[in-house]
Formats: C-alpha cells, sequence, structure tokens
C-alpha cells in the first residue's frame, strides 16, 4: 500500500505553544527531523510535541463517533488497499483523526509523510504542496482538496502526473468552480479533468452539518477568543448568505447583535429577508457597522474603498475561504502602521488616527482563530473518506473489466457499467444517508422505520434512500 500524503495551508490553534519561542525557530522547509523512528519524510513545527498531538487526537476522537465506527468497518476489508492519496486539507486533531481513519483502511503501517505547520506564508504552502506531488517513493493516484490549490497544482506544474489520476474529491465552493470549469467545454470537446470528481460541496451531509453548523458555533468564538467583544448591540455585516452566512448571521442574531446581509443571489437575498435580515449594499452601510464578517468564497469582497471609510474599531474577519475575501495586500500601504496585539489580533492605524481589528491576517478565523467542533469534523471526515472508496473502487472495477477485455483479445462480452466519467458527480444520496446514521447513536437517536405498505406508498425502499437526489433538505 502506499502512503497517503498531507499537504495543508494551516493547521489549527491548538495550546498556543507554537509561539513560546517567539518566532526565532527556523522555517521548517530548511529543518530535518526525525520521529522516534528515525522517519524524516516530513516538515513540521516541532517534532517534540508529538505527545501533546496524540493526547489532543485521542480527546478528537470521543467526539467522533461516527469517523470512529467507519474505521472499524474499513479496517477488516480495507476498502482503500493500494490508493496513494493526496490530502491537502488544514490539520488539526480532528483532521488527524480522519488521516489515521484512511491509514486503517488503507496502509499497513503509520508513517505519514505531512507538510504542514501553524504560520505559512503562501510561499512555504505553495512548497508543502509540491513536496506531496513530486516525489521518488510515489505518486498519487487520488486527491482529497479543500479550495482545489493541490488540484490546480498539479494540473498546471505536473501534468504527466495529473493525467494519472483516479479520482479528485473535493469539499469547498472555489475548489467545485474550477473542477466545473475544467469540465465544462463545447459538444464533442475532451474534458480536461483525467479522472472522475466527486462535489462534496453540493451534496446533502457535507454543507448542512459541517458548514452551517460549525459557523454558527465558529463565529461566536472566533470574536470571543481573539478580541473579548460584546456582541449584543453591535452593528454586524455578513457578506454572503449562503450556508456559512446562514449560520453566522443566526449565531449573531440570538447573541442581540444587529445584523445586515449583503447579497449578490436574489434567492439567498430573498432568505435573508424571510430570515428577518435586512439587505443592504456594503458600500451603503460601511461607515456604520461595528463586526464585518465575509462569507462569499470569493476574493476582494472588502478592499480599499471600504477600509478607508471603516469606523475606528471596526473588527474585520473572514469565514468564507483562504485568504482571497478581505484584499489585505492594500493594507500594507507605508502610510498605515500594522500593531500586533494579539497572536491573530491586528491593529491596522491609518493616519488619521482610526483603527481597524483586522483577525488572522484576513485568513479563515475559524481555522486560525479556534479549534474545530469535533463532530462536525467528524461528519465531513465521513463524506471525504467514502468519496474517496467510491472512486477507488470503481476505478479498480474499470481497470479489471479492461484487463478482462485485453486478455480476451477484444471479444469479452460484459459490458462494464461506466458509471463515472471524466466529470463532476455529488456524492450518492445513499451515502450521505450512510454518514448520518453512524452519527446517530452519539444522540441517542432512533429511527422510524416504514412498513412495507408504507415503503410502497412512498415508492422508494425500506432501507433507503429516502429523498429523490434532488431534494433539498
Amino acid at each position: 500500500c502506499g502512503l497517503p500524503t498531507l499537504a495543508s495551508s494551516a493547521s489549527s490553534v491548538g495550546s498556543g505553544s507554537d509561539d513560546e519561542d517567539g518566532g526565532s525557530r527556523p522555517n521548517p522547509r530548511d529543518t530535518v527531523q526525525r520521529n522516534s523512528k528515525g522517519f524524516s519524510d516530513f516538515r513540521v513545527k516541532k517534532i517534540d510535541q508529538h505527545q501533546f498531538g496524540r493526547k489532543e487526537i485521542e480527546l478528537a476522537e470521543q467526539e467522533m463517533g461516527g469517523v470512529m465506527t467507519l474505521r472499524k468497518k474499513a479496517a477488516a476489508d480495507q476498502p482503500l488497499a493500494g490508493a496513494r492519496i493526496l490530502v491537502c486539507i488544514h490539520i488539526n486533531a480532528q483532521t488527524a483523526v480522519f488521516i489515521e481513519t484512511l491509514i486503517a483502511a488503507a496502509l499497513a503501517e503509520a508513517g505519514i509523510p505531512i507538510f504542514a505547520w501553524k504560520g505559512e506564508d503562501d510561499q512555504d504552502f505553495w512548497w508543502c504542496i509540491d513536496q506531496c506531488i513530486e516525489t521518488e517513493n510515489w505518486t498519487a493516484n487520488l486527491i482529497l482538496d479543500d479550495g482545489g490549490d493541490a488540484t490546480n497544482r498539479m494540473s498546471k506544474q505536473f501534468p504527466a502526473l495529473f493525467r494519472q489520476l483516479r479520482g479528485i474529491v473535493e469539499e469547498s465552493i472555489p475548489g467545485v468552480h474550477r473542477l466545473y470549469q475544467m469540465c465544462s467545454r463545447e459538444p464533442g470537446a475532451p474534458s480536461l479533468l483525467p479522472c472522475p470528481a466527486i462535489n462534496l460541496c453540493d451534496s446533502v451531509v457535507k454543507p448542512r452539518f459541517d458548514t452551517y453548523y460549525a459557523a454558527r458555533e465558529g463565529i461566536i468564538a472566533g470574536l470571543r477568543h481573539t478580541t473579548d467583544v460584546m456582541l449584543a448591540g453591535k452593528y454586524a455585516c455578513i457578506c454572503g448568505y449562503g450556508n456559512v452566512g446562514k449560520g453566522c448571521a443566526q449565531a449573531l442574531s440570538r447573541m442581540c447583535s444587529i445584523v445586515v446581509v449583503t447579497e449578490v443571489d436574489p434567492i439567498c437575498a430573498l432568505q435573508a429577508c424571510m430570515d428577518g435580515f435586512q439587505v443592504r449594499k456594503l458600500d451603503d452601510i460601511i461607515k456604520t457597522i461595528d463586526i464585518l464578517v465575509t462569507c462569499t468564497g470569493n476574493k476582494n469582497v472588502v478592499t480599499l474603498k471600504h477600509f478607508e471609510r471603516m469606523k475606528s474599531g471596526c473588527i474585520v474577519c473572514n469565514m468564507g475561504h483562504s485568504n482571497t475575501e478581505i484584499d489585505v495586500s492594500v493594507l500594507q500601504d507605508k502610510r498605515l502602521t500594522w500593531e500586533r496585539v494579539r497572536n491573530t489580533v491586528d491593529h491596522i492605524i491609518f493616519p488619521d488616527g482610526r483603527r481597524i481589528v483586522l483577525l488572522a491576517e484576513g485568513r479563515l478565523i475559524n481555522m486560525s482563530c479556534i479549534s474545530f467542533p469535533s463532530v462536525v469534523v467528524s461528519v465531513t471526515s465521513c463524506t471525504e473518506a467514502l468519496a474517496l472508496i467510491e472512486l477507488w473502487l470503481f476505478s479498480k472495477e474499470k481497470e479489471e473489466h479492461e484487463k478482462r477485455v485485453k486478455a480476451s483479445g477484444g471479444d469479452f462480452g460484459e459490458k462494464f457499467s461506466d458509471r463515472y466519467k471524466k466529470d463532476v458527480y455529488l456524492l450518492p444520496k445513499k451515502m450521505d444517508e450512510y454518514v448520518a446514521s453512524l452519527h446517530l447513536p452519539t444522540y441517542g437517536a432512533h429511527l422510524t422505520e416504514l412498513t412495507d405498505d408504507q415503503a410502497r406508498y412512498l415508492g422508494v425502499s425500506k432501507a433507503g434512500p429516502f429523498k429523490p437526489h434532488n431534494y433539498k433538505y
């Protein structure tokens, strides 16, 4: 079995010990470390903190019942045997549990090449991804991506390796958009995708449980952890009313903040109105807001013209994706003074004395400033694992069929069910239901069973799926 390699743009906040050395440690890129067994194919900040990391992982496992159940099931049949998975996600204790679940399903040994550390800059980030793509020991045949960075990098910089992929699993809006761009084409033109891809972002479980519920709790924890701000009575603007924006808006509203929403999509805007929020343009309200939260998945949502008109003390943060939503580059102007207040809090001081409070330098605060709820990560991790298994088993079935055809001289009569082509697909509804069922025991929930007559009346199987593929939950 091959080793899954892990690249990441950021690791989550832990004990805060990452910064005890005051930033004096050399860049992990330039330092070769070894674990207790002499393994050195990794780059992290402090390998000597592995025992603390193990305790964090064990703590997370207690809340990740679904993943742990899936791990036990996968250990027996090893559905990912032979898979070589390049994983490009944020690293924290919860995603580490997921990575070890992939190991239980696919590997015979526990050495994991991992390239990730807290505080990576952009150059470090791309270097980490390159270490996972271009290696002497193995070549990835599956990608699990969050943002499309690994997929995009491999397609442009390593096209020969890209063409060897057997499957791509993507969980973010920008990454999925990139995948659809690669397969959108004129009739008859070939897809730029080398293999099928699964879009988790628009499947059922991931966006409705991970994205919404994590955002709902994460925005409050993030603001409190970084600024100790009193939320009641504050005028908060939520840019974007998708699942993340809905969670943030409703959480702040429950804390008695005055919430206003910006939107480009009329359907999402109407939802915001029906939920009791005003929908306005950012330019029209920028002078009055106390808290600005971006949740769009887009770029340059907050620009220089907004910074120049913000009131002093306005808190600006990103819950959307990566560091593209807030144009931080415009704040590098020599006329502005950066004052580091806390590890993830900067005051940007303007010539007129105004101070803007910028969190995590515009990066995701739920990744940079707080820990993630373990049960939510468990839901997402299960969908990721099942999507990888689905594409891997399909590729093996297709490979075996091609071998039989070749061995028979092209006369092999059995037709292959080519259910996945070089296109983008949603996770099968049955798998979404299975992920949900894995987590019900955590809450002591018991499902009602349909009678035979009820199942016939609804036209569904008693075992599911219970809703049509296009049903909106």
